[in-house]
């Protein structure tokens, strides 16, 4: 893992991202310490709609009953 102090990390950002995209790890320092860490984003999977199982029963579709219909009247 890579440490670089604050101004570096200003100068050089963009190659800095270049590094990190291609896996790397970089430390950003302050004053020697730590304060800072780029690291790469995981890749986001393909989704796929519906890609959880799951239904409704029946009951779902019945109607509600009168003293709920009236809650929903406020």
């Amino acid at each position: 893992m890579k440490h670089v102090g604050i101004f570096e990390a200003k100068t050089h950002l963009s190659s800095l991202v270049d590094e990190v995209a291609k896996g790397g790890e970089i430390v950003i320092t302050r004053h020697g310490k730590p304060v800072a860490k780029l690291v790469p984003l995981s890749p986001k999977g393909d989704r796929t709609p519906g890609g959880y199982a799951f239904g409704v029963g029946d009951e779902f579709f019945e109607p509600l009953p009168e003293k709920e219909l009236k809650a929903w009247e406020r």
